[in-house]
């Protein structure tokens, strides 16, 4: 006989479910549920567990489930984790239906003030993440998950990614630091990721063996949009490497820095002023404008200190990042608006941007804005100011019009 669990994290059970599964040569499938929404749900729970036994050609085994509410999707991964752990030789796949609402697309330019971390293991709060509006939702399956859960977590994220509605926040993936991370891909890449973070990353080879697994992943399944990398540098080598980094791969439209281990690479401590990290973020700021992308500021780890978030976005903002990381939902609404453009930058940018257009009109190469000429990168960020100042809703689509 065979037989493994699924759901428990040492001691502890998971709040969604847990299940322990024995296989057998006879005897038939015997099933033991206890669950707190049996009297509503017992039936579909047991035939969703029958049809995935039957799934993977399980005829004889004794399965004993603690329910505690999970949804389907859920249950669908614990079953295939259970399986798996049984029979490691098993490598189909117990797929939910893809939602509509999951296959929305995303952009290489697409703002990404906020990326909210979810940990891969804990479905529960997957689950409405989206309707607190961050830019990006990102299902992490690096260092929130245990080592004993990794290969738990890639089921319920692979599910997430297929089922769960993140109303149009971009959605991200951090995988695991290489070679790991190239078994996660081949299990998000297919259900539309829009983003792979890559954890630590001190060399462009890394970046480009995630990329090369990537490509491979999207012509096997007929893949034709683009995925793009976020490349986190989190050490003194990395911060050294950071423009080859940035600037290795077209599909790279994002640089990162994550402080926690910076600081500790470096033999420090992290502080609230952060001048142990200045010359790190102000490197991570100018190698991603070297290379043409997105300079992302680390996470702010006191969910508790407002003001300091308020500060400490206020000080990215100043640096040129264009975003920053978010450990809960609270903190999301606060670094929208620091990064927020006040009125006098929209104004200015306004200005700029109908300077430019009335040079492109007349067919002049040079865009001058009374006795100052414009530089392109100028004019660039203008444009951005005011897309951002519409999206918030400080500007008017039809601005123009009522100039």
């Amino acid at each position: 006989m065979k037989e493994a669990t699924v759901g428990t994290l040492g001691e502890e059970k998971v709040v969604d479910c847990n299940i322990h599964l024995k296989i057998k040569r006879s005897g038939g499938i015997d099933l033991e549920l206890k669950s707190k929404v049996d009297v509503t749900y017992g039936k579909s729970i047991r035939q969703l567990v029958h049809k995935g036994l039957s799934f993977f050609g399980i005829d004889n085994a004794k399965i004993v489930i603690d329910d505690y509410g999970a949804y389907p999707f859920v249950m669908q991964a614990r079953i295939e984790t259970v399986v798996k752990r049984a029979l490691p030789d098993v490598d189909n796949e117990f797929l939910p239906e893809f939602s509509d609402k999951c296959l929305y697309k995303s952009s290489m330019d697409r703002f990404r003030r906020t990326r909210l971390y979810l940990p891969g293991s804990f479905p529960k709060f997957m689950i409405n993440a989206g309707i607190h509006n961050p830019d990006g939702i990102i299902l992490d399956l690096e260092d929130s998950v245990a080592p004993t859960e990794k290969d738990a977590a890639r089921a319920l994220v692979r599910n997430a990614l297929r089922v769960v509605n993140f109303y149009n926040a971009e959605r991200m993936v951090r995988i695991n630091q290489l070679p790991m991370g190239l078994i996660d891909l081949e299990w998000v890449i297919p259900h539309n990721t829009h983003l792979i973070l890559i954890p630590k990353c001190e060399s462009t080879g890394t970046v480009l063996k995630v990329d090369e697994k990537i490509e491979e992943i999207k012509k096997k399944n007929n893949i034709e949009q683009d995925i793009f990398l976020m490349p986190i540098i989190e050490s003194a080598l990395g911060v050294i490497k950071a423009y080859e980094i940035a600037s290795i791969s077209s599909n790279v439209v994002a640089l990162a820095i994550g402080l926690e281990d910076y600081t500790a690479d470096i033999g420090t401590e992290r502080s609230i002023e952060g001048k142990e990290s200045f010359l790190a973020r102000s490197v991570i700021v100018n190698a991603a404008r070297a290379a043409g992308v997105q300079p992302i500021d680390t996470v702010f780890s006191d969910v508790d200190d407002t003001e300091g978030l308020r500060k400490s976005t206020l000080e990215a903002k100043s640096l040129g990042f264009e975003g920053k990381g978010c450990i809960h939902p609270r903190q999301i609404e606060i670094i929208h608006d620091a990064f927020a453009p006040k009125e006098e930058e929209i104004e200015k940018a306004k200005k700029i941007v109908k300077a430019f257009e009335k040079a492109k009109a007349r067919g002049l190469s040079v865009v001058s804005l009374g006795s100052k000429m414009i530089d392109p990168p100028v004019v660039k960020r203008a444009e951005k100011t005011v897309q951002l100042a519409m999206k918030i809703g400080k500007l008017d689509e039809n601005w123009r019009d009522n100039e």
